[in-house]
């Protein structure tokens, strides 16, 4: 059997028949490196040998297999109930952020309750990772440790100890003896993807694979790993700082988009289960430039602070920088604000941040992040107890937002009375019910009257 020459990118996969400088299929420079793949036989017709057999879609089984508490109730959450036998999932997430000590506290709660974890260390010797579990009290009978690179080795263990839960860390140090190209590659991670993938299935073993990041902060290898697993986690945070955040990017056995707030101790990660309370500054006075709004996390709704600061610019172009929000969403936000409010933003160099390094895609924080960049400009402070939660369209409107009662319920459990929002009739029921005083608003600047900043 021959090998076959290809040359492929790092970044996005694409196969190439000659080096190029520049992948045209991603875009990215000095990605393609030349790697060997084996051919198939000539003659041979590729024959499969199973027990599946097609069956009517009505007849199949809805017995769902018992989910691993995982006994820990943020990290339960996000995976959607506990981890699923012959599951896959992938955690991502930067050097040092957190994400040894974590698999490393899951392996302790699964190996407490009786099922068997093999822990595959292929970036650290064996005593380093034991010295870690000692710091963390995970020193476990059940809990295995291989430190090894061959994933036909961890393949044959993994059978052999008959282990629940399989941890390799990580998907790119792992490689396959049969492949020439070297570990971390292409071809090297969507092949041990493949095999660990096929292992979980026909063997009921969840396992867990820890990913490296680029320098972009996107999961490092070939998209086809992502759609791959069942459940994509990604670890963010400051290393610098207490507070990790472990969000679902997608989750086939759950909510995508869920958060699990958790703060780095001397002992390891502790789950925080009110990120509202977390999210929320917590000051004797107030101040101008601060605005409260309500976000949907998966199915938890998370009260934040929205911090906006306004100066006059000393340059021709004004500076518009956002810390957790979308750029481009900050810049309509602005436009509506001059158009539609008559805020004269043009000269104003403008920052917005959001508290607590929270990352923000739900719409519903617009009104919220417009009001703290009017109470910046006018310099009025913001009643403390309203909470402002409404998207904001380019005619300056107020549009109603997702499951209000469950944003409104958050909002009077945090001690909040007031609400600021588009008045509809579904919205006003559930203000009601939540005992919160509604000032409806049909577009911003009525908003922002009820605000007190106009």
């Amino acid at each position: 059997m021959k090998s076959k020459q290809v040359f492929v990118c790092q970044e996005c996969g694409a196969v190439f028949a000659k080096w190029m400088g520049r992948c045209t299929a991603c875009g990215a420079w000095n990605s393609v490196i030349e790697e060997f793949e084996a051919a198939p036989a000539a003659g041979k017709l590729m024959t499969a040998a199973s027990n599946n057999v097609p069956q009517p879609i009505a007849q199949v089984s809805m017995q769902e297999l018992e989910r691993i508490d995982v006994n820990m109730p943020e990290l339960n959450l996000v995976l959607g109930g506990g981890l699923v036998p012959g599951s896959l999932t992938l955690l991502g997430g930067e050097p040092g952020i957190g994400k040894s000590t974590i698999l490393l506290q899951l392996a302790l709660a699964v190996s407490s309750r009786g099922g068997r974890v093999l822990y595959v260390s292929g970036e650290e010797s064996a005593p380093q990772v034991r010295l870690r579990a000692e710091r963390l009290g995970a020193l476990a009978d059940e809990l295995w440790l291989l430190s090894e690179n061959n994933l036909e080795v961890v393949l044959q263990q993994a059978k052999k100890q008959d282990c629940r839960l399989l941890i390799v860390d990580s998907i790119q140090t792992v490689f396959l003896p049969e492949l020439s190209a070297a570990p971390g590659s292409v071809s090297q991670v969507r092949q041990c993807g493949n095999e660990l993938l096929k292992l979980a299935k026909e063997q009921g073993i969840a396992v867990v694979l820890v990913g490296h990041v680029t320098k972009e902060g996107n999961l490092a290898g070939p998209r086809v790993l992502e759609h791959m697993v069942d459940t994509v986690l990604y670890f963010e945070g400051d290393r610098l700082a207490n507070l990790r955040l472990l969000r679902a990017i997608k989750n086939r056995f759950g909510a995508t988009n869920e958060i699990g707030v958790f703060e780095m101790t001397e002992k390891g990660l502790a789950a925080l289960d009110d990120p509202s309370a977390v999210f929320l500054t917590h000051r004797e006075k107030a101040v101008a430039g601060a605005a409260v709004g309500c976000v949907l996390q998966g199915a938890r709704p998370v009260l934040l602070e929205i911090q906006a600061l306004t100066s006059p610019t000393a340059f021709g172009n004004a500076r518009r920088l956002a810390s957790g929000l979308d750029y481009s969403r900050l810049l309509i936000i602005l436009a509506v604000l001059e158009k539609k409010v008559g805020l004269n933003l043009g000269n104003q160099d403008v920052y917005v941040n959001i508290t607590g390094g929270l990352r923000v895609d739900d719409p519903a924080v617009d009104l919220a992040v417009a009001a703290a960049i009017a109470s910046a400009y006018l310099d009025r402070v913001l009643p403390a107890n309203m909470v402002a939660v409404g998207e904001i369209g380019l005619t300056g409107e107020l549009r109603p937002t997702s499951q209000p009662e469950q944003r409104f319920r958050e909002a009077r459990r945090m001690g909040f009375e007031n609400v600021v929002t588009a008045g509809r009739p579904n919205v006003r029921a559930a203000a009601n019910k939540a005992d919160l005083k509604l000032y409806g608003a049909d577009d911003l600047k009525t908003a922002m009257s009820f605000m007190g900043l106009l």
